[in-house]
């Protein structure tokens, strides 16, 4: 790998995390509703499963989503139904004072487990990988070396980015604090079109 292929894999990845995706939807209300902190578990569970799959795709299962689409189908309508849920979840969610000193109904690991089935029921993100990432990885040299470093610089940036969107997300709270519910309406209604979008125009 070279420093030019590094170089355009980060100019992908940057693109691609600056994008309001789904993770980033629901980080943004998790931080409204639940403040940044417990959006760290969320950003953590995004980043494991999105290691999961990069390691599974690159080195077991290779072009076996290719050659099974009905696989990936199931994926596509878990993760369908998942940010259905979602969607309900945000939408019913009282909004909190994040100056408050009341901790959460939600455990940390609940917050975790919805970054990792949001990322790793995904799949745009089960695609993304065994398509872009052999295109920086010469298998000639120590590939596992060169998978692990565009790995970690993938789940460093994408941490970030989600920390990043909670941080700018909480700060917004003070801008819609005169009517909360407007933020987990929009984020809601915003689930249920990717999950419709995803049903009607991502087919394997």
């Amino acid at each position: 790998m070279f420093p030019l292929d590094f170089f355009l894999f980060l100019q992908i990845i940057i693109f691609l995390f600056i994008t309001p995706g789904t993770p980033r939807i629901v980080i943004i209300s998790y931080s409204m509703n639940y403040g940044v902190r417990n959006c760290i578990w969320t950003a953590l569970g995004d980043i494991t499963a999105n290691f999961i799959q990069a390691t599974l795709v690159i080195f077991v299962i290779g072009s076996f989503f290719s050659d099974h689409p009905l696989f990936l189908n199931s994926f596509k309508w878990i993760g369908i139904i998942y940010l259905c849920y979602l969607a309900y979840d945000i939408y019913k969610t009282k909004p909190k004072d994040i100056s408050s000193k009341i901790f959460s109904s939600k455990s940390f690991f609940s917050f975790f487990k919805d970054g990792f089935l949001v990322a790793g029921t995904s799949p745009k993100a089960w695609m993304f990988f065994p398509f872009i990432f052999p295109q920086f990885i010469d298998f000639s040299g120590n590939y596992v070396v060169q998978f692990f470093i565009l790995i970690s610089t993938y789940m460093l940036l994408d941490f970030l980015s989600l920390v990043g969107y909670a941080v700018l997300a909480n700060k917004l709270i003070l801008w819609i604090k005169a009517n909360p519910r407007v933020i987990n309406s929009i984020s809601a209604c915003v689930l249920i079109i990717i999950a419709i979008i995803i049903a009607v125009t991502q087919q394997y």
